[in-house]
């Protein structure tokens, strides 16, 4: 027979029995080493990354949980046998996957059967479901963020912290990183020692000790400091309202645990560098005088942190910050926080400090939805307010000099950011399940995210229009897309491109396609010896004439053609291989002969096309030209949008660009100009054709060869 389900406080009980067992802080040594230890050669690979997913590893809020329920009595460091460590985790590890099935509720537990048939029911929208992505989403930010984003965060308080404290937060940073070094060291040294130890001597608990002294020679900080440091982040001892897994567990905001002769153990850095990202906060704002000022300033960096990561990518000229917007009758309407303007695009983006409550974190509903609306539902409303306001001409945009921002205001799509500047557990999960958002034909769906999403994005994405491109199909795409962290997306759309055809439903994602990612940035921010970009969409085609098309279109920055360069970086590898190939050739004719020469691609699936035109002809003539032809080119595929873009032969640069977009109708003026009009090629993927300018001399009473059905002297003859 199945063993009985018991239930979770049941399990959590047995587990804290275990977890102050004598010489129990071993086996979490164990673990801490297994578990958050990325083993590598001489050069970290994504193989190397992989471990970090592997099924059978503790998650850092599980090991969080062993240290909290250890810290619940005195620690004893005493080390008992092998036998008796090796049961620890033995047990430890039977009791957490007991207890991660124990959290998720029955149909019957979390469905009232009484409200079938109303439309305000929803299953997965209710904090009993909700609990488990919470606590075992895993960690939405890297270490380092936390480490580097400190300073930024309470760089304005430092005088507070002086005062208060007696260390500037730049020199609890320093105590931080230093004990993370100083335990590598040791973990590198212990793995040798133990080779010529017996095994009832073997302890990995040595590698997670320090003393005030080593950190402060290490760092060449003075003693006292250091000191005045690690007790503000020391652990306490009989945590009785530590009871439960959602409850409050203070080793996740004081995670250093003081020990006997003056040692100190720190079982994971992850937890101190956030506990100093996150803590700090909380002394400020217990000191009523000085509140004011701290939640000012933790509303200003998520503001000036957003704002200088978009700067980036889009340049500081592009990137404004408190838009406050006004009526004709300069009656004020509403606030940007962060607005880029790119072509005719635009980021309206609005921040907010806001943590996830216990009370939600324990699976109330009214509190989850509650800190939801605090925390992005407002953002969202008020990234939407401003949207419309922006498209708004009747509306004056005013900047935080008081000075009228005069932009064009013809914006093709508007794209609402809403951004949490703290951790916000299972925040992709809880926007789909809770956010209440309206899109119209300009202002496209939310795309919600943390500062630490946001980091990442424009670390890896330093390009407007790959920057955009994948914002477009990110929120595109929302309904259709699953993973429990955004990071993961953004990793497989670094790999393989992101893109949906209509006839999938849906695409989940699984953590493990973040290990690129993550190699990539402790490559490019810890310096860790490894690929600094995945391979793949960034990677493959660069130096190409691709990629030189890409980059001329993003410098125009025509609202013409953003479209196109959204379209290219959609393309497949064989599209691309096309391009690459055969637009050298057209360059070459053209150089030979001074002629025009084309090259059309047609999609029929998506009911569009490029054709690229190759000369060096003045724009008054080779522009109409090119647009007639698109025009063509379109009517004969029915499509219902074509673009068209002008490369030059002996500058071959991207000279200018069309797009085209209605629905097809017939029309006899055009069956009449097409009839002509060589067909194109069939592929195996698209249709491809090449053809050259023909060679005789157009008459001046005949019709003009750029399909304007004028008379070659009241057309482009004229404009020679």
């Amino acid at each position: 027979m199945p063993k009985e389900k018991r239930l979770e406080h049941e399990v959590f009980s047995e587990l804290a029995e275990l977890c102050i067992s004598p010489g129990y802080v071993h086996a979490i040594a164990y673990f801490c080493f297994r578990d958050n230890t990325i083993k590598y050669d001489d050069v970290m690979s994504v193989e190397d990354v992989l471990q970090q997913f592997s099924r059978d590893r503790l998650l850092r809020t599980e090991i969080s949980t062993l240290v909290g329920l250890a810290c619940k009595t005195r620690i004893n460091t005493e080390l008992p046998s092998p036998e008796v460590v090796q049961n620890y985790i033995d047990r430890t590890e039977t009791l957490l996957e007991e207890l991660h099935h124990s959290i998720m509720p029955s149909i019957a537990e979390a469905f009232d059967f009484e409200k079938i048939g109303d439309e305000s029911l929803a299953l997965f929208k209710s904090g009993a479901f909700l609990r488990e992505p919470i606590f075992y989403s895993g960690e939405g930010a890297y270490l380092f963020q936390y480490r580097d984003f400190s300073k930024l965060k309470y760089q304005k308080d430092d005088d507070w912290f002086i005062e208060n404290k007696k260390f500037t937060i730049q020199e609890a940073i320093a105590v931080a990183t230093t004990t993370q070094a100083l335990q590598d060291v040791k973990i590198t040294e212990l793995m040798f020692e133990l080779v010529d130890k017996a095994s009832n001597e073997w302890s990995l608990l040595p590698a997670f000790k320090f003393t005030v002294k080593e950190i402060s020679c290490a760092s060449q900080i003075e003693e006292e400091i250091v000191n005045q440091v690690i007790k503000s982040f020391i652990s306490p001892v009989n945590m009785s309202d530590f009871n439960s897994l959602d409850d409050y567990n203070p080793t996740n905001a004081y995670p250093i645990i003081e020990l006997s002769n003056n040692e100190y153990v720190l079982f994971q850095n992850y937890s101190l560098m956030q506990a100093l990202y996150e803590t700090p906060f909380f002394w400020l704002h217990e000191d009523e005088r000085y509140r004011p000022t701290a939640m000012e300033n933790r509303g200003k960096f998520a503001e000036t942190f957003s704002a200088d990561r978009l700067k980036l990518v889009f340049g500081e000229h592009r990137v404004f910050t408190n838009i406050s917007i006004y009526t004709s009758r300069k009656k004020w309407a509403g606030e940007i926080d962060v607005l880029v303007v790119f072509a005719n695009r635009a980021i309206v983006l609005q921040a907010k400090s806001k943590k996830l409550t216990i009370a939600a974190r324990k699976g109330n509903d009214s509190h989850l939805q509650n800190d939801f609306k605090k925390a992005v539902q407002s953002a969202y409303d008020q990234a939407y307010l401003c949207a419309t306001l922006l498209t708004d001409r009747n509306h004056k945009l005013i900047d935080e000099n008081g000075d009228e921002l005069n932009i064009h205001r013809d914006f093709k799509e508007v794209y609402p950011f809403c951004v949490v500047s703290e951790h916000y557990p299972a925040l992709a999960t809880q926007a789909k399940q809770f956010l209440q958002y309206n899109t119209t034909n300009c202002i496209k769906a939310p795309f919600v995210m943390d500062i630490f999403m946001l980091d990442v994005m424009t670390e890896m994405l330093q390009s407007p229009l790959h920057f955009l491109s994948y914002v477009n199909r990110r929120t595109s795409y929302g309904e259709k897309i699953y993973s429990t962290h955004e990071l993961t997306i953004l990793s497989y759309h670094l790999k393989k491109n992101l893109w949906m055809d209509n006839e999938y439903s849906g695409m989940y994602f699984e953590d493990d396609l973040c290990a690129d990612l993550d190699l990539a940035m402790l490559t490019r921010r810890e310096d860790v010896p490894g690929i600094d970009t995945p391979e793949g969409i960034l990677t493959k085609y660069r130096g190409t004439v691709y990629d030189q098309i890409v980059k001329d279109i993003e410098i125009l920055e025509h609202a013409q053609t953003i479209d196109l360069g959204f379209f290219l970086l959609t393309l497949s590898g064989k599209t691309v291989e096309i391009l690459n190939s055969s637009v050298p050739k057209l360059i070459r004719r053209s150089k030979e002969d001074g002629k025009n020469h084309d090259l059309t691609l047609s999609f029929d699936e998506m009911r569009t096309g490029l054709t690229i035109h190759c000369n060096d002809d003045h724009p008054s003539t080779s522009m109409p030209r090119l647009r007639n032809h698109c025009e063509q080119r379109k009517y004969t595929q029915k499509a219902t949008s074509w673009f068209g873009i002008c490369i030059g032969a002996f500058f071959p640069k991207v000279k200018f660009g069309v797009n085209l977009e209605h629905e097809w109708a017939k029309e006899q003026r055009m069956d009449e100009l097409v009839k002509d009009l060589p067909k194109i090629q069939r592929g195996d993927l698209i249709d491809f054709s090449t053809r050259t300018a023909k060679q005789r001399k157009t008459g001046r009473n005949e019709r003009c060869p750029c399909g304007s059905s004028k008379k070659y002297k009241n057309c482009c003859l004229a404009n020679l």
